[in-house]
């Protein structure tokens, strides 16, 4: 029987844990199939990967990351660690429950750094076409080097989606709009709050995006911030200079009237409107169409398409856990691809997903999300050999996290969490969040107290203790623990 070959589309975490995942495998002595994984930007990272641009890359293509330069998670890093790669294992040292986005694209590329599996990327490459042919039962899939212009097509005898969905902006109309004289942008296009110092904001939307870049507005010297809510207000206790109203009603230039009848001027306006589920380069049987939540329907839990079971997709859900819940998807996928799990017939899987959709149905704010995807994770790992962790432990986190921020919408990054994986508790950042205004990983590393009463020479600059297994490198919605 002939080897086996896989595509996977996308090199991001999901991406990334797919690899792994095979990987882990291989390592344990298993034979794998022949993987090849096309990513479009020119490294991996998927959303982390912060790139400048916005709108179309060097290659004229669609950019992919709705990263922005100062963002900070928005989520403990408890709550995403890898079962089998912890931060205390990367960093060699604790580090604060919210670091910034370099220090979690390093984390992910750490996991990966010193293995081989970069080399089954092929980066700068645009996947195209993806067709099934029924009678052969494989995929041909075409795509394009970025670089060359050159376009080639591939036999696959399964396709796993790891492409995301936080990329193609929702993007709503709103009457007289088009006569407002100041900036409009999606949060995809978003790259940086310091250009709204001064600035009247107005952000239509009341999810993880806007709270977010309302509270980096405010942080960045915003004169005032309006988020604009369709259903409720997210309702914190927001400092002087935020406020929210709810869904405006029109724009007359500068003035935007909303439904409560009252009006402000803006100078910029931000969509926080979400994003789609869309596969542009797949056909309509093959791609999910789903709103964002945490249970897509189509998908036998959460993973293998209904329609085509050689077909899978990873982190298509809406997203409290992100990067374990990828591994756990991963991992899963990787065992019925090798044969380790077994696939029930339709109807099974059919009865399954309506198990777990009409359980999904009857969900009933934040608190039961959390717990119901910590259940359907458990339930993933338990099927494999991914290591299992405090779940429950996990689901406490983030419900101490949303308490913390009802506290204080401005200093919940200044909590403390404990891993789970390791026990180690997390340390205080040297800088308050709200005070911090360098993100970059050698800032975040260092101990600035150091360098600012030296004792000789070798103390007169800042000193960056990194672990010396690391080296200092320069990521499927909104954002929660990651950037959505």
């Amino acid at each position: 029987m002939s080897r086996q070959r896989i595509a996977i589309i996308g090199a991001g975490p999901s991406g990334i844990a797919a690899l792994r995942a095979f990987e882990s495998a291989q390592r344990a002595g298993a034979k794998i199939p022949e993987i090849v994984t096309y990513e479009k930007q020119d490294d991996w990272g998927g959303q982390w990967n912060y790139d400048w641009r916005s709108g179309t890359d060097r290659y004229g293509e669609p950019v992919h990351s709705s990263m922005y330069r100062n963002l900070w998670s928005n989520g403990p890093k408890e709550a995403l660690e890898f079962a089998e790669y912890t931060f205390d294992q990367h960093f060699g040292r604790p580090i604060s429950s919210y670091p910034p986005r370099e220090v979690l694209w390093d984390y992910i590329d750490g996991r990966v750094r010193r293995s081989k599996v970069k080399n089954k990327v092929q980066f700068s490459t645009a996947v195209r076409w993806v067709d099934y042919d029924r009678d052969q039962d494989t995929f041909t899939v075409t795509v394009e080097n970025l670089r060359s212009g050159k376009t080639t097509s591939s036999e696959f005898d399964r396709v796993i989606v790891a492409s995301g969905h936080f990329s193609f902006p929702n993007v709503p109309d709103f009457e007289g709009i088009e006569t407002f004289p100041g900036s409009v942008r999606h949060a995809h296009d978003f790259r940086g709050a310091e250009a709204l110092d001064g600035k009247r904001v107005l952000l239509i939307g009341a999810s993880y995006s806007a709270e977010d870049i309302g509270v980096q507005a405010h942080k960045m010297g915003a004169a005032s911030v309006t988020m604009s809510y369709r259903t409720s207000p997210m309702g914190y206790d927001w400092p002087d200079g935020i406020e929210e109203l709810p869904l405006l009603d029109r724009f007359e230039g500068q003035t935007v009237h909303f439904s409560n009848g009252e009006t402000r001027e803006f100078d910029a306006v931000i969509l926080c409107t979400g994003y789609l589920h869309k596969y542009p380069f797949l056909p309509a049987e093959l791609a999910l169409q789903s709103p964002n939540n945490i249970y897509p329907a189509g998908l036998y839990r959460g993973v293998v398409w209904q329609k085509n079971p050689r077909l899978y997709y990873l982190g298509a859900q809406d997203q409290w856990f992100t990067f374990n819940m990828f591994d756990a998807q991963a991992w899963y996928v990787r065992d019925l691809i090798l044969g380790r799990a077994a696939l029930p017939a339709a109807e099974q899987r059919a009865a399954h997903m309506r198990t777990w959709r009409n359980r999904f149905q009857e969900l009933d704010g934040d608190a039961d999300d959390v717990r119901f995807q910590g259940d359907y994770i458990r339930d993933l790992i338990e099927a494999t050999d991914y290591p299992m962790f405090d779940i429950d432990e996990v689901v406490q986190i983030f419900l101490d996290w949303k308490e913390d921020k009802v506290k204080n919408i401005l200093t919940y990054r200044d909590k403390n969490h404990r891993s789970v994986m390791t026990g180690t508790m997390a340390t205080t950042h040297h800088t308050p969040w709200l005070e911090e205004l360098d993100d970059s990983l050698e800032r975040y590393l260092s101990t600035p107290a150091a360098a600012a009463a030296p004792t000789d020479s070798d103390q007169a600059t800042e000193t960056v203790v990194i672990s010396e297994e690391i080296s200092v490198n320069g990521v499927d919605g909104h954002a929660r623990v990651n950037v959505r």
